[in-house]
């Protein structure tokens, strides 16, 4: 009988603590994964410029690629800034809940 207990108030232990646990992991997981798509945003953010410098100074054969270059660095860039503030705005969520 008493072991029959230990395991009945072991669950409802676990009941209590794993949700008090598992949150704020997971709110912090959220953080820090939209703190890595931020970095990662502003360094193609950091690489469009690089390659906007080179355009401006490239002949007018090679401007082209810059070009495709600077549109792609900035629509990942952009994706990229989305993505952190869409987790970081997701982990506000998880922890006010």
């Amino acid at each position: 009988m008493r072991k029959h207990k230990a395991v009945r108030y072991s669950g409802d232990f676990l009941k209590h603590i794993v949700p008090a646990i598992v949150k704020p992991v997971h709110s912090l997981w959220n953080e820090v994964i939209g703190f890595f798509f931020l970095c990662f945003g502003a360094m193609f953010g950091v690489w469009a410029l690089r390659y906007y410098r080179q355009y401006t100074q490239a002949p007018p054969a090679a401007a082209s690629e810059f070009f495709t270059k600077i549109v792609v660095s900035v629509l990942v860039g952009l994706m990229m800034v989305l993505f952190g503030i869409s987790s970081f705005r997701r982990a506000r969520k998880i922890s006010r809940s």
